[in-house]
């Protein structure tokens, strides 16, 4: 029996990436961009552009952040008053693109 778990838990470990679907995959690929073009020096670092837009958001909570590689920008999201906004930033600038109110 324990063979049997150990054999099924090693199975998952291997196949688990393997079933990625293409929103994982696609992400991962956007951040491994990311990565190569911020130490290229093409783009900002993610916190640079997360400590510009903080301080502009006044009370809204902070969720996080995605990076579109092909239009090279950042998204960040934010949730205020139950509703949820983003702010898309333009990684090589910092400058703002749009805001949804």
């Amino acid at each position: 029996m324990k063979q049997l778990l150990v054999s099924l838990l090693a199975l998952g470990l291997v196949a688990g990436p393997l079933t990625a679907t293409p929103a994982e995959a696609q992400r991962r690929s956007d951040q491994g961009e990311a990565r190569k073009e911020m130490r290229a020096g093409n783009i900002l670092r993610a916190r640079e552009i997360e400590n510009r837009v903080l301080s502009m958001m006044g009370d809204a909570e902070y969720l996080g952040f995605d990076y579109d590689s092909t239009a090279m920008a950042y998204r960040l999201k934010f949730i205020k008053k139950g509703k949820v906004l983003y702010v898309d930033v333009d990684a090589r600038t910092g400058r703002i693109l749009s805001r949804s109110r």
